[in-house]
């Protein structure tokens, strides 16, 4: 199990959750206000930045590497519809949209 603290304007919540559940399936449970359309990492509307746990994470995708650029990764940003925890641990991410 992994615990998860997310972020997002108004609100913060940490929940606990399954290895392989997305960040974005971590929100909603959370009942925190992320905002997300497509849910297949083509809108990047969900893109948040991981501030603890990035190990604890899974690779990055090919949607985010068509969505997002190195030096963003390298900031610790990633799609939470396509980021899955992939191990036990603690992950803390801030929602922060293109728009």
């Amino acid at each position: 199990m992994a615990d998860i603290k997310v972020r997002g304007r108004e609100r913060e919540a940490t929940v606990t959750v399954p290895v392989g559940t997305t960040l974005l399936e971590a929100a909603i449970q959370a009942e925190v206000d992320w905002a997300f359309s497509c849910t297949r990492g083509t809108c990047a509307r969900c893109r948040c930045q991981i501030i603890s746990g990035y190990d604890n994470l899974g690779d990055v995708t090919d949607a985010e590497w068509n969505r997002m650029d190195e030096e963003e990764f390298h900031q610790g940003y990633r799609l939470a519809c396509q980021t899955a925890v992939v191990k036990d641990g603690q992950v803390e991410a801030i929602h922060k949209p293109y728009f």
